[in-house]
């Protein structure tokens, strides 16, 4: 649990904080580019060593089974991904390998895993790398840590684990330890969607704003759930939308909690994806909903009576359809 002191770092300083939370899974081998491509949902043959990308794995109907950040660097690339289905998708991607020339393989326990976020957060970085990354950017110290950018004052460090700890206490002395709400509440603020266990499945990417942050490519060929994420693009259709909402008070909504609107009655308008504590108190939450309802702005948790959910920011019009 993030302190109320932590919160408000993210918001007006910086923090450095733990993302054990997370998993790294390492592709590595001749066909290692050629494999991601075929499988995520962004262009990979596009990215360059030293650059990352937002990008997903969809299920052949289109849903997401995971969104992560990829990182590729000189003989590798890095996937990083929430811990409690990493496991499962290192698996299940494995059975896609075939006769590629393709090894992937847990790296977590080889790269520790730190964030730091805030308005402060740039200056915190380039005090020990030299600079702060640009956006989607990597940027590497002597000793093999180094520095993703992902705009919006937040920056990912991976480094080894026998420098960690002596990095991380440097970043420290400019930055408010913080625990993983903290970083998690930066990632809500920032529009970034995580699929965790609880929304597997629930989202085709477009619904979670895919489109908007640079994480599909309409341009490339053939992945699981093309056909069906590029039908929505291109026909229209799409019902659903990723807004920014708060929730005032002290109930805590969960990921996979399910929406209302009275232009549904019963039936729930869309499903919570993250939440987190708010520096200002309540609960910030990323939320997929029907565009009506997120028009309508009468978004309620759990049910017709649950708490209001005030929308902060949604989708321009012209995203909405």
């Amino acid at each position: 649990m993030s302190s109320p002191a932590e919160l408000a770092a993210a918001r007006d300083a910086a923090i450095v904080a733990d993302l054990s939370h997370n998993a790294v899974i390492a592709v590595s081998g001749d066909d290692a580019g050629a494999f991601l491509h075929a499988q995520l949902t962004n262009d990979v043959e596009a990215l360059e060593p030293d650059n990352a990308q937002w990008t997903g794995w969809c299920s052949p109907k289109g849903r997401l089974l995971a969104s992560f950040l990829l990182v590729r660097r000189a003989d590798r690339y890095l996937i990083l991904l929430p811990a409690e289905i990493a496991a499962a998708i290192q698996k299940r991607l494995s059975m896609f390998v075939l006769r590629s020339k393709v090894k992937l393989e847990d790296a977590s326990v080889g790269l520790a895993r730190f964030g730091v976020a805030g308005p402060k957060a740039g200056q915190v970085v380039a005090q020990h790398f030299g600079q702060a990354p640009p956006p989607m950017r990597a940027i590497a110290d002597k000793d093999g840590a180094f520095a993703v950018g992902l705009g919006g004052d937040r920056f990912v460090i991976l480094a080894p684990p026998e420098g960690a700890t002596a990095l991380r206490e440097k970043l420290a002395q400019a930055a408010t330890p913080a625990g993983t709400e903290a970083w998690d509440w930066t990632s809500i603020r920032a529009g970034i969607p995580t699929v965790v266990a609880a929304t597997q499945e629930a989202f085709v990417p477009q619904m979670a704003n895919f489109d908007l942050i640079g994480a599909v490519s309409f341009r490339k060929g053939c992945y699981p759930g093309q056909e069906i994420v590029a039908r929505t693009q291109y026909r229209g259709g799409l019902k659903r939308r990723m807004a920014l909402v708060h929730l005032a008070g002290d109930a805590s909504p969960a990921p996979g909690e399910s929406v209302y609107s009275e232009a549904f009655g019963d039936q729930a308008a869309g499903t919570i994806a993250n939440a987190a504590p708010s520096p200002d108190g309540g609960y910030d939450a990323l939320v997929v909903a029907q565009i009506e309802s997120l028009n309508r702005d009468d978004l309620r948790l759990k049910s017709l009576q649950g708490p209001a959910l005030k929308i902060l920011s949604r989708p321009p019009a012209d995203a909405a359809s």
